[in-house]
């Protein structure tokens, strides 16, 4: 289980679990929990790279989203193993 801080943001934080290039799991820490329940429902069972170009940019507040800061965990993740 990986944990990414948020920044400018509702949601605190965003644990998720990746196994391969495959989203296993999300959760959203604080937030709206419909939008962050129904974002880690959608997410499950894509890959790294399909999230990132669906949900990247989307906007809420500061020039950034929820989502938004999901695809900011994710790229970190490929970064950090090199995928």
């Amino acid at each position: 289980m990986e944990t990414f801080k948020t920044s400018g943001v509702c949601s605190r934080s965003i644990e998720y679990e990746i196994e391969g290039n495959t989203i296993k799991s999300v959760k959203f820490i604080g937030g709206c929990p419909g939008n962050t329940i129904g974002v880690s429902r959608l997410v499950k069972g894509k890959t790294i790279d399909e999230v990132i170009s669906i949900l990247e940019g989307v906007p809420c507040r500061n020039g950034t989203s929820c989502p938004d800061q999901l695809t900011k965990a994710l790229k970190e993740y490929k970064a950090k193993h090199n995928i």
